[in-house]
Formats: structure tokens, C-alpha cells, sequence
């Protein structure tokens, strides 16, 4: 790996850190993962994690706790950070977008070696984390057809096609991700309409219009936890952290990808811009219309379940298809939502492999997990990732609702952390380019930098600093351990790492390598081919994919 600049660090050569190992340069790395994703693929890769069972499913968790105000303010606050995490996220990736790059390497390369090593081990538990979360959604959308199968036969399945999907070939992979993604879009822009339709009465079982009225009765606000405005407030408050779920660790797919992207230079600026335009879109409409057609009272919701009025039985849209009457519809959606959680699992268990890697090429993560097989895939890392997706078995003694609800606020904290340490990152890195006389040549500038940083960086400190609050109110020492548990493990890896290699509090602006790699990315880019539409289908297909 490059060589590191921090003079406080003492590190020995077996197993401790890259500047002693100098085993592999990014920059210069030809022989390990491949560069096989195309514009569609990255795009579609993180529309896939994004837009999934946090949506579908987690959002009747919010509806039936908080009401459909709070669910569409939330999501549409929780849009906001991402697009500030994502044009961090773009603008570092879009300068250096090596192979095997990471979130970790920059962490490393422009902070602290030991945050870096933290926080590559707390993207790994994320994703892993999250796989197991998307195989107990699907769990949970399966038994809306009340199947008489013993429920670990469904999530074997589910797991068993997440893995042989991302053990192939890189390109295979992004295929794949592209049509599940491709359908998961499909799904919720058909929802979309349908709730328009719904919206104005025109389903089989409405009388008139139903307009807003779920909105006035039972209500926009569920008072939560407290009566009168506190309720209302700490509903908002519960809603906001909530939807932390459905973003986790998205903006970070694009930017995990960007090493096996072909044209990175111009394909990450590309889906950056376009990503969060369609996460408006999708989530922004999509929450406003589970708050339109379902009522935050119904006992079949997923909130309903924790509290014990009823069983979850599937997503809010297929309850919502059901109330109005429209017969064999609710099946064909809850089937493309199932699609949607193999997609979400698809993205998790690729990105969760991908930061093992690059770890074990760091050294800070066993060298077994750098083997590659013969289509560039990191085999050992994937096999790695996916195992911990097994914890999605303990369905099978505990019901989906509580199962799903612990991996939600164990991945949610992970990935608040995740981003702090991106946000941090990025404004040193920023003050590196400005020390080194390098900011105007970044190839890609997002705007309202550095201001949305630091904005988005306090409040991303305090929603994780509140995250579990509402399991004090009663306190409840399962969930408590649940929404916090990944704070104490994040600073025992910090402080422990530290600790043990010695090294600084940080790396002194002075001291950071801003150069490392950046000729041989502007040698890529340069060879990089302009496309050119020689026709409108092509501009339309160019400006889509």
C-alpha cells in the first residue's frame, strides 16, 4: 500500500499496518478485481440497497408508531443527509477511484489509521448484519401466503441465491442487480400510480374519494410515548431515526463499486447526481402514499405486531391493496417485494465482501480474505459475509416482527457511525486538497461544501447519541442493547487498535499523502471514451443508463 506519512506511527511488518507491509499500491493494482460494472450497473446497484425492505416493510413500523406525517417528513429529512453523504462520498471516490478502494482506505489514508480500522470492521458488521435483516423480511412477506413450510426452508433459499449470485463473476452480479433492481423500480412506480388511483376512488371497493383522509382520521400524528405536542415531536423524533434504516449505508455502494466501475471518472459523478433525484422520488412518494392508503390503526401493520395487537402479515402497500378490494394485485406486488429483499441482500452481501477485502489488503484483516478467484471475485471474504446472514435463523424460534426490529436498530447505529467517519473524512480530505493547492483540480465538485458537511455531521452526531431513547420510556433492556450496542464495539476496535500500534490522535494536515494515486487515475480517465448518441433512443438510453 502507499506509504504512510504519520511519523507516530510504529507498526510492525506481519499483520500490522500497509505503510510496513507494502504489499499493494491501489493505484497500481491490475490483477485483482475487475473493472466489469457499467453506468446502469452502479446506478442500479444503489437504488437496489436503498430502495428496499426498509420501504417496504420497516416503513409500517413507523406508519403504525408515529403516523403518515412523521413518516413522510422523516423520510424526506432523512434524504437530505444522504444527499450530503453522498456528494462527500462522490467527490473523494470520483479523485481516487482505484480498484479495491473502500470508505476504510480513505479513513486511513487522510484521518487516522486506527478510525480506518474501526470503521472497516463497522461496515462489515453492517452489511453483514443487514443481510441477515433482508432474509427475515422476506420471511415476513412470505408469510402473508401463510405457507405451511417451516420458515428456515424460505430464508435458506433466500440466502442460498445471495450467495451463488455474488460468488460468480462480478459482471454476473451487476446483471443481476440491475433486472432485480430494475423490477424492485418498476414495483414502486406502479404503487406510485396505484395510489394516485386510490387517492381519487378508483378501486373496486371506494364509494368516493379518499383523499387525505387517513390523515384526519385516525390522524396525522400518533402520539408517541408522551399525549400533545411532546408526543407529536418525539413521534417525529422516532420516525426520523427510524428511517435511518431504509438509507443505511446506500450512499456507500456507489462509492464500493467504483473500483470495478468501467469509466469511473465519469460514470460516479453520473449516478451521484441522479442518485438522489430518485430516492426523492421513489421514498418521497412512495411514504406519502402508504400514509394515504392504509390507516396508521391497522392492526396488521408492523409496529402492530411489537405491541402485540396482531401478527405482521405483510407490507403496507399489499394492506392497502387489500382494503380496497383489488383482487389478485396484493399477490403480485408482495412478489416483487420479495424480489426486492433478495436485491437489498444482493447489494449487502457484495459491498460487506468488498471492505473485507480491501481490509485484508491493508492489513487489518487476515490475508486469506484478499484471494480472488479466477473472474475477480474475493470468494473467502464473500463466503465470509454471508455466513453472518445466518443469524436470520433465529426466526425460526422468535417471531419476524421482533427478529427484523433487533437487526434494524443494530444495522441503523452502525450506519449513523459509518457516516460521521465519512463526513469527518471528507473535510480532511478537503483540507488536505487545500493545504496541497489541489481543490480546483478535483474532477468532481458537489455544492454547499463544506457548510452541508458539518451541518449534517452534528446532526448525524445527535441522532446517534438519541437513536434508542424510546427504549427508556419504558426502559427495555433487549432493545437497549439493540440500538447502542455497536458504540461500545466501535471504541473498543478505535481505542484498542490505537492502543496497541501507538499511533497519533490524527494525521497532521501537513502529513497526509493527497498525491498517491492520482496520476494513474488521471492516465485512466484519460483513455476513458466519450459516448456519443448518434440518435434520440440513444441520448434517452445514455441520459437512463
Amino acid at each position: 500500500m502507499m506509504e504512510k506519512l504519520d511519523a507516530n506511527a510504529t507498526h510492525d511488518s506481519e499483520g500490522g499496518h500497509p505503510a510496513e507491509n507494502g504489499e499493494y499500491n491501489l493505484a497500481e493494482q491490475h490483477d485483482q478485481l475487475a473493472r466489469g460494472l457499467k453506468s446502469r450497473h452502479i446506478q442500479f446497484l444503489a437504488l437496489g440497497g436503498a430502495i428496499g425492505t426498509g420501504l417496504f416493510v420497516g416503513s409500517g413500523n413507523i406508519l403504525s408508531s408515529t403516523g403518515p406525517a412523521p413518516l413522510f417528513m422523516s423520510y424526506l429529512s432523512m434524504m437530505l443527509l444522504v444527499w450530503v453523504v453522498m456528494n462527500c462520498l462522490a467527490e473523494m471516490v470520483t479523485y481516487l477511484p482505484m480498484r479495491g478502494i473502500t470508505v476504510p482506505y480513505f479513513v486511513d489514508r487522510f484521518v487516522d489509521p486506527s478510525l480506518g480500522f474501526a470503521a472497516g470492521w463497522n461496515y462489515w458488521y453492517a452489511y453483514a448484519i443487514l443481510i441477515g435483516a433482508e432474509a427475515t423480511a422476506a420471511a415476513i412477506i412470505i408469510d402473508y401466503w401463510g405457507a405451511s413450510v417451516n420458515i428456515a426452508v424460505w430464508i435458506s433459499i433466500v440466502l442460498v441465491v445471495i450467495l451463488l449470485l455474488n460468488i460468480i463473476a462480478v459482471g454476473f452480479f451487476g446483471e443481476a442487480e440491475f433486472w432485480f433492481a430494475s423490477i424492485k423500480l418498476i414495483t414502486i412506480m406502479g404503487l406510485i400510480i396505484l395510489g394516485v388511483v386510490i387517492f381519487f376512488g378508483g378501486a373496486p371497493n371506494q364509494d368516493g374519494v379518499l383523499g387525505f383522509h387517513y390523515w384526519n382520521d385516525p390522524g396525522s400524528f400518533v402520539d408517541y410515548k408522551v399525549a400533545g405536542p411532546a408526543g407529536r415531536f418525539l413521534g417525529y423524533w422516532k420516525a426520523f431515526v427510524s428511517a435511518g434504516f431504509a438509507f443505511i449505508t446506500s450512499p456507500e455502494l456507489i462509492a464500493i463499486a467504483a473500483g470495478e466501475t468501467i469509466d469511473p471518472r465519469r460514470n460516479i459523478p453520473k449516478a451521484a447526481r441522479r442518485f438522489i433525484w430518485r430516492l426523492a422520488i421513489f421514498y418521497g412518494l412512495g411514504s406519502l402514499i402508504i400514509g394515504i392508503i392504509i390507516p396508521s390503526n391497522d392492526p396488521r401493520l408492523l409496529g402492530a405486531a411489537e405491541e402485540g395487537r396482531s401478527d405482521a402479515s405483510a407490507s403496507p402497500f399489499v394492506i392497502g391493496i387489500q382494503n380496497v378490494g383489488i383482487p389478485v394485485l396484493s399477490h403480485v406486488i408482495n412478489a416483487a417485494i420479495l424480489t426486492s429483499a433478495w436485491s437489498a441482500g444482493n447489494s449487502f452481501l457484495y459491498s460487506g465482501s468488498r471492505i473485507l477485502y480491501s481490509m485484508s489488503l491493508n492489513g487489518q484483516a487476515p490475508k486469506l480474505f484478499r484471494v480472488t478467484n479466477r473472474n475477480g471475485v474475493p470468494w473467502i471474504a464473500v463466503l465470509a459475509t454471508w455466513s453472518v446472514g445466518l443469524l436470520a435463523y433465529l426466526n425460526v424460534s422468535n417471531s419476524g416482527a421482533t427478529v427484523f426490529t433487533w437487526f434494524a436498530n443494530i444495522s441503523t447505529i452502525s450506519g449513523f457511525i459509518a457516516w460521521i467517519v465519512v463526513l469527518i473524512t471528507y473535510l480532511r480530505f478537503r483540507h488536505a486538497m487545500i493545504f496541497n493547492n489541489l481543490l480546483h483540480a478535483l474532477p468532481y465538485r458537489t455544492p454547499l461544501q463544506p457548510y452541508a458537511a458539518y451541518a449534517a455531521l452534528f446532526l448525524i452526531s445527535v441522532l446517534t447519541i438519541t437513536n434508542g431513547f424510546h427504549t427508556f420510556m419504558p426502559f427495555n433492556a433487549k432493545n437497549f442493547v439493540a440500538a447502542y450496542i455497536t458504540l461500545p464495539i466501535f471504541l473498543i476496535l478505535y481505542l484498542g487498535h490505537k492502543i496497541w500500534y501507538r499511533t497519533a490522535l490524527y494525521i497532521p494536515v501537513d502529513k497526509i499523502d493527497a498525491i498517491t494515486g492520482k496520476k494513474e487515475m488521471d492516465e485512466l480517465a484519460a483513455m476513458e471514451q466519450p459516448r456519443i448518441a448518434k440518435n434520440l433512443l440513444l441520448k434517452i438510453w445514455y441520459w437512463v443508463a
